[in-house]
């Protein structure tokens, strides 16, 4: 009989192993096993592109430090070793900061559990006193900040940038509203141990990591979804979102029996077992916060996208993500998500099919279905034309800005990006931030933007007077504060001598180094990637 004693001995075990938050069951059992991607091709030699070009695309900005890197093996082999990696580390000062987050420094598990004793105490004081309840929200809203700032050191700060980009664009895609239950506390688990580690890899894996993770089962209330009671929020999503498009050939009836395969699949967030029937007890699984609990689930066998699913627990799960990545409407999707997001608003449809079908051949490798996109000569013809989101532009900044200097405070730069519309994990949608110039270029988004332009052209010194935290304190105060003097940079001096006309006459109008700062930050060739 499975009881509670024994749930806890299996917990304290693997918390002695040094498991983190339902690793053993998110990572792949068998990974799937990946083509070997062709050598590198000389097509961006060929075609003469200029490094900040390619740069702009694949990184989250140029600078001199990365241009250095390309000139050192040449933009094809860069591109090849960017698409490779699978790990990606930052400087050591950075990796300081890092470590000293409350949300590297605890587990996942201990950290949701800490937080949950907190809300249960602050709603037991609901009507008497508010204190408990502000100070959860408080620190809710900490720890939800500190899970930015790291995807933002990093993306400053990484050696694979290319990494970097495919983990938020992957964020992006599997989004979740973190002001939804307790999210605030999870979202920085699910990008770590759901996203980052695929986000280069096999999609399959990517997909599985993420169906498994208590903040996507939580935020799409698959947690309520149980035989008898189904609720089909999450295996809509997960067909409409995740995998094979609002347009992909399913049914309603398929959302239905998706939904009944995903019965049981839920969160929970106590030390306690269940009360499970003996002859099903066997079928019980338990990682961290993750729970299956056959009790709750649909054994009847059913029929998915012209399969029959047979009736077995979770392994049904596993069998039906094997369906749905094998989906030709799911590479179709997934292609035309990456080509919007690499090439253009309106990628051709000869593209995404290219893609597409590199998917399926792969079956589901990330990289290798990349290697397509970067091939083409579509990729190349759209270089510099790909209008800049948000957070595309301030990364870019401060990359190029404060090349080389040490960031203690990203509070700033979280500052811009909500007044600019585009917080972490703040689209409330499922859908993720749109990636098309409709979405920013308003001129509403636009007024709002050169105002941010004009705050960034005067430097941006707070980003090095540290706050009042553990992260900031390992990180040091710097001897000085860092200037971004681009109007005297050697680098920028080259780089704009492939600017338009209008652009490079501009700045040749400046009258100082904060007016040229602020021309460039204006500029179209400072708008687009």
């Amino acid at each position: 009989m499975f009881t509670a004693t024994r749930l806890q001995k299996i917990l304290s075990i693997a918390a002695l192993c040094g498991l983190s938050a339902c690793q053993s069951l998110i990572s792949p059992q068998n990974e799937s096993k990946r083509p070997a991607l062709p050598p590198p091709s000389n097509t961006f030699a060929k075609a003469g592109v200029a490094p900040e070009a390619l740069l702009n695309r694949i990184t989250w900005g140029s600078n001199f430090s990365t241009k250095q890197q390309v000139q050192a093996v040449g933009l094809d082999r860069y591109l090849d070793q960017q698409l490779r990696g699978q790990t990606s580390v930052v400087p050591p000062t950075i990796q300081n900061q890092i470590n000293a987050l409350t949300i590297s420094q605890n587990s996942f598990e201990s950290l949701v559990r800490q937080m949950e004793a907190k809300r249960i105490a602050s709603e037991q004081q609901k009507g008497t006193d508010d204190t408990l309840r502000k100070e959860y929200q408080q620190e809710m809203n900490r720890l939800a900040k500190e899970a930015a700032s790291r995807s933002l050191l990093r993306q400053i700060y990484a050696s694979n940038q290319l990494h970097e980009q495919m983990s938020w664009f992957w964020m992006n895609h599997f989004n979740m509203h973190n002001s939804k239950h307790n999210l605030r506390v999870m979202i920085g688990d699910f990008e770590e141990h759901a996203i980052r580690p695929y986000a280069l890899g096999n999609f399959r894996d990517l997909l599985r990591a993420t169906v498994f993770h208590p903040a996507m089962l939580r935020y799409l209330d698959n947690e309520y979804n149980a035989a008898n009671r189904i609720n089909e929020n999450y295996a809509r999503e997960l067909m409409e979102l995740h995998t094979m498009g609002v347009n992909g050939g399913y049914s309603q009836r398929d959302v239905q029996e998706l939904a009944r395969v995903l019965t049981g699949v839920g969160v929970n967030l106590s030390n306690d077992a269940p009360k499970i029937k003996h002859e099903i007890s066997h079928l019980y699984i338990r990682r961290g916060l993750f729970e299956f609990n056959p009790q709750r689930h649909d054994f009847g066998d059913k029929q998915l996208l012209g399969s029959t699913i047979k009736g077995k627990g979770l392994k049904e799960v596993d069998e039906v993500l094997d369906l749905l990545v094998r989906q030709p409407a799911t590479a179709h999707f997934i292609s035309q998500k990456l080509a919007n997001f690499f090439v253009s608003d309106q990628p051709s449809e000869a593209l995404v099919n290219a893609m597409a079908q590199s998917f399926l051949n792969s079956d589901g490798d990330i990289a290798f279905t990349l290697r397509t996109l970067f091939d083409s000569p579509e990729f190349i013809a759209s270089l510099g034309k790909k209008f800049k989101d948000p957070l595309h532009y301030v990364v870019s900044y401060v990359r190029l800005a404060y090349d080389g200097s040490t960031i203690t405070n990203t509070s700033p730069l979280l500052n811009w990006l909500n007044t600019m519309g585009q917080p972490f994990n703040g689209r409330q949608t499922p859908d993720g931030y749109q990636m098309t110039a409709s979405a920013w270029a308003s001129p509403g988004q636009m007024s709002t933007r050169f105002e941010i332009a004009r705050l960034l052209a005067n430097g941006s010194p707070n980003l090095f007077k540290a706050e009042k935290t553990e992260a900031s304190a390992a990180a040091g105060a710097p001897a000085s504060i860092p200037s971004s003097n681009l109007a005297n940079s050697a680098y920028m001096k080259n780089w704009v001598k492939s600017a338009s006309p209008r652009t490079q006459e501009a700045l040749a109008k400046a009258g100082s180094p904060t007016e040229w700062n602020l021309f460039f930050l204006s500029s179209p060739e400072m708008m687009h990637r």
